[in-house]
């Protein structure tokens, strides 16, 4: 049968499609928000790392400047060493600021969906080499909105950035006549604000491109009617399964059961609706145990065992349903019954000799 087309996929996506879907590694992801962590990170490295690592880069660089017969260059010993003095330093002064973007580069894609391994996303696919299929992904209606967006993107961007530098032309004009080594901290102020700004208007961009990312992500996972039917169909078909094993499972414990109902030496009645196999034997010690138990039909078939095998039954209706609703199979009575449950066995005692001959019930 040929695939659904997309007009044919009307029906909202089923849990199990969702979590299918998310298995197969296709998660809504918004580059917007990852954009947003990346915008962040250098936020904080503009506040807090550069003002600490920066007075330590210009130290290195001015003692180059002022002492540069201080480093011999006359063998490639000597450059070795000059290189691996610049590389240390630099990377103090880059180190924090790269394991920041890190951080929240992973971040920003870990937030929206939890990690996975999938192979199949990682597996080698040649039709992604097709010219073809690339210039159907970049002028397809995809395409297309992506391209919307990151026009849209780029206009607040500039507009944020337009606005804040005109906002500061004057102070712009000030830093001509001020002292130059003003003109770091101001400089400074200026690319904070503008980072600022532009995270802002990123995070309302943002914040609608996630809310977008995720309805057209759920929007693509939409089924047809067959698809759903097909789904009920399999999900009934795995409960019927399911009902099935229990079914066999509970027959062949019933048949294990009624195999010890020979074992019993009474049988509690209610008179026909409840039946309560149990064993008592003082000489095995403990007390009394239950070994088959059941209502109406499983009843009677305990009935039926216990006259083959001459064991006493006696009827009673409230201690019968008591221990039917309070004593698992194959568990000892609690202690509330044992007053009862003597009462019964000193009475089959005591008519222990008529009992085989006679095969009555004693009420």
């Amino acid at each position: 049968m040929a695939d659904d087309s997309d007009e044919d996929k009307t029906e909202e996506p089923t849990e199990k499609r969702l979590a299918d879907a998310i298995e197969r590694g296709n998660t809504p992801l918004s580059r917007e928000v990852a954009f947003l962590a990346s915008l962040v990170a250098y936020l904080l490295i503009e506040i807090y790392v550069l003002p600490s690592t920066t007075p330590n880069l210009v130290a290195a660089i001015v003692h180059f400047l002022d002492d540069p017969s201080g480093w011999r260059l006359r063998t490639g010993g000597d450059a070795e060493l000059l290189l691996k003095a610049v590389a240390a330093i630099m990377a103090r002064f880059l180190g924090p600021a790269v394991l920041l973007l890190m951080a929240f580069g992973v971040g920003g894609s870990v937030l929206q969906n939890p990690p996975r391994i999938v192979l199949n996303r990682i597996a080698p696919d040649f039709q992604r080499l097709s010219p073809f299929s690339g210039l159907a992904r970049l002028f397809g209606p995809r395409g297309w909105t992506e391209f919307g967006k990151s026009a849209l993107k780029l206009a607040v961007v500039a507009g944020v950035v337009g606005a804040l530098v005109a906002s500061q032309r004057l102070a712009l004009m000030d830093a001509m006549f001020v002292d130059v080594a003003a003109l770091p901290g101001r400089l400074m102020s200026l690319i904070v604000g503008s980072t600022t700004a532009i995270t802002l208007a990123v995070l309302v961009i943002s914040g609608a491109d996630f809310a977008w990312t995720r309805i057209h992500w759920r929007r693509d996972q939409r089924m047809s009617r067959h698809e759903v039917k097909e789904e009920v169909r399999q999900a009934e078909g795995d409960r019927m399964l399911k009902a099935r094993l229990r079914s066999l499972r509970l027959d062949r414990s019933r048949r294990n059961m009624m195999k010890n109902v020979p074992k019993a030496t009474m049988v509690i009645v209610n008179p026909t609706h409840y039946a309560i196999a149990m064993r008592y034997v003082r000489t095995e010690g403990g007390a009394p145990t239950v070994l088959a138990k059941g209502v109406d039909l499983l009843a009677l078939k305990i009935r039926q065992v216990a006259i083959e095998h001459d064991i006493p039954i006696i009827e009673d209706k409230p201690l019968a349903r008591s221990l039917y609703d309070a004593v698992a199979v194959d568990a000892v009575i609690p202690a509330e019954f044992y007053r009862a449950v003597a009462e019964i066995v000193h009475l089959i005692q005591s008519k222990r000799a008529a009992w085989p001959l006679s095969r009555r019930r004693l009420n």
